[in-house]
């Protein structure tokens, strides 16, 4: 009993650190870009109406929607949008076209992932450095220098893994929320009063006294939820009970105690509405409050860039973006991985990000379209899956669907209102992900349709080869890598043209990629013994399984299945095609030479199924789309 107190504690003291990074430090920019806006005027009124607005968002969005409803929503222990997704998709398997639309929409939700990511380590890592100039204003120039050194260190870091300094996550997000409670007490201590800004009832007054301001403003009361989507996406990491202890025992209680703080101060000294967070602090304690709010945006922006690996692993194993070279970087965590191509993307549009944009308040006008979006999306899904997937009763899920679609609506309605002021820059990278995306997909498809145009049934060919004397066994095993399990693999078929041998033993693979996060091991094969030494292996992974085939292999060969493998005796064939685009085709010409290019740069598939590259042999196709 002891020990899963204690480990439930280290969980929720590590979700503390992941998870609630980048909502623990919205407390930097969401109040400042609410009354910076020019929207509203700074009267009590407006101090408890936006207060009250900014508990309510927090308690909706993120209490009763990501905590207690979407966090259910788990795919075999795993969450995010994909994930989601995923289910359903399973949901609603019946139903062909409706899944297509599905799949459209969770696809562009996982694509604007890529611009929320871009934006939000951004807006925080310059919130926090900006604390310099409340210190002094010579330090104003100095804020995007140090911001882009910081944020490039950060990225510099990546291939060397996270392990060593992912342990003082937890403690030092921990430090970090007892600050902002801290803070927020010592201000409410000075007038108790704002305590009453958590009654629903000012919100809905001013609402109804100024609906039209209430409006604009929810575009950046939005910013108080800013990585809300971070809650789900790391439920597999570390599980329902740690990331709903951290929440709603640290998190939440230390961000509404800050938020009303900041309220009680700016009724005090209006002068402070340029930046109250820092504001909050005694000017000796301001340096060390920048350092602490600097080290805690850089743990959440580290958070960002380990979901965003791991999204596009997943995406890959899902079939909607080419393989990309995957570095482990820890031997006893798998999930511990380095993309150095998603890594440095993801440097350089954080960077232009920064420099184009210059200041967090600027960067609040970027801020929002993107993560609206995502949300109104979630939503959407999250009904399918309780709906058709868990078969609840249409009344109460469709009511709660209601509800939650008018929120998310008035959110994403209000953030359109920032597009021509940078609200078009993630919705622009989201954009071209999707582009990305489904030209990969499709692209795909189209080479699996053409390869079954031409091809061969696998068994009446072996049937002929064991006739043909022109054919020679030599000793050893070969396995030959194909997309379609039953038919002939090209590179059986060059192998024979060129090389005119069959091997004593032959096995064809074909690995299979499903919408579960992971496939049972008990789950994983299915082997048939086609005769004459010859074997069709079919090996079945979850998105977030590693796809090793040798070690399925070998698995598989231990359960006397299929014969054993020997490392200096086996030899694994690959097909190494060549895309040819013609037009009148499947897709416009410049969508079909965009896919043979990534096709052409996609990374190594030995390297993605962890095939041991001096047992390697390529052979050579041409595939015309």
């Amino acid at each position: 009993m002891h020990s899963a107190k204690s480990s439930l504690s280290a969980l929720t003291l590590g979700a503390l650190g992941v998870v609630y990074g980048d909502i623990g430090t919205s407390v930097l920019y969401a109040l400042k870009e609410v009354f910076n806006s020019g929207h509203i005027s700074l009267t009590p009124e407006h101090v408890y109406g936006v207060l009250s607005l900014v508990a309510w968002t927090v308690t909706i969005i993120v209490s009763l929607k990501y905590v207690t409803l979407v966090l259910r929503a788990d795919n075999r222990g795993e969450g995010g949008l994909v994930a989601m997704l995923a289910l359903a998709a399973q949901a609603v398997e019946g139903h062909p076209h409706l899944r297509k639309v599905l799949m459209a929409i969770g696809i562009f939700g996982t694509c604007l992932f890529y611009g929320d990511g871009v934006i939000t380590p951004a807006i925080s890592v310059l919130s926090a450095v900006e604390g310099l100039a409340v210190l002094s204003p010579r330090f104003e120039s100095s804020v995007v220098p140090l911001t882009l050194a910081i944020l490039l260190a950060l990225f510099a870091v990546q291939k060397r893994g996270t392990a060593g300094i992912g342990r003082w996550f937890g403690p030092i997000m921990l430090v970090w929320f007892l600050s902002l409670a801290g803070l927020g007490i010592w201000h409410i201590a000075h007038h108790p009063a704002i305590m009453w800004a958590l009654s629903p009832h000012h919100a809905l007054q001013f609402i109804w006294d100024e609906p039209g301001i209430a409006f604009l403003l929810l575009g950046a009361v939005v910013l108080c939820v800013t990585g809300a989507e971070a809650l789900y996406a790391d439920l597999g990491h570390f599980g329902k009970r740690p990331i709903r202890h951290a929440w709603f025992g640290v998190a939440m209680p230390a961000l509404l105690l800050n938020y009303l703080g900041q309220g009680a101060l700016l009724l005090q000294q209006p002068e402070a509405v340029s930046n109250p967070f820092f504001a909050m602090a005694p000017r000796a304690l301001l340096l060390p409050l920048v350092v602490l709010a600097t080290a805690a945006t850089v743990i959440a922006s580290q958070a960002l860039i380990t979901g965003a690996f791991s999204v596009t692993k997943q995406v890959i194993q899902l079939g909607y973006l080419p393989r990309l070279q995957v570095l482990h970087t820890s031997e006893t965590d798998t999930g511990q991985i380095y993309m150095p191509l998603v890594n440095w993307g993801l440097c350089v549009g954080i960077a232009l990000a920064v420099i184009f944009f210059q200041s967090s308040g600027a960067l609040a006008a970027a801020y929002g379209i993107a993560v609206t979006l995502d949300m109104l999306i979630t939503t959407i899904l999250t009904f399918f899956v309780v709906r058709w997937g868990w078969r609840y009763p249409l009344l109460p899920v469709a009511a709660a669907t209601l509800f939650f679609l008018v929120v998310d609506v008035s959110f994403f309605a209000s953030n359109l209102i920032k597009l021509p002021d940078g609200g078009w820059f993630p919705l622009a990278i989201g954009g071209a992900m999707f582009v990305l995306m489904r030209t990969w997909h499709t692209g795909r498809q189209l080479i699996t349709a053409a390869m079954e145009h031409h091809a061969l049934p696998l068994a009446s060919f072996l049937d002929m080869l064991r006739n043909d004397s022109n054919v020679t066994r030599v000793a050893g095993t070969a396995v030959f890598l194909s997309s379609q399990a039953g038919t002939v693999p090209s590179a059986l078929l060059h192998n024979l043209k060129h090389n005119k041998v069959l091997h004593a033993r032959n096995l064809f693979v074909t690995v299979r990629h499903h919408e579960v996060a992971h496939i049972p091991v008990s789950q994983r094969f299915n082997a048939t013994d086609l005769g004459h030494e010859c074997w069709q292996v079919i090996l079945h992974f979850g998105f977030k399984d590693e796809p090793h085939v040798p070690a399925a292999l070998y698995l598989l060969a231990s359960r006397q299945t299929i014969p054993s493998l020997s490392d200096m005796e086996t030899s694994y064939f690959l097909s190494r095609d060549i895309i040819v685009a013609q037009r009148g085709h499947g897709m416009v010409l410049w969508r079909e030479k965009l896919f043979a290019q990534m096709y052409r740069n996609a990374g190594s598939a030995a390297d993605f199924l962890h095939l041991p590259h001096r047992s390697v042999v390529e052979l050579g196709s041409q595939i015309v789309i």
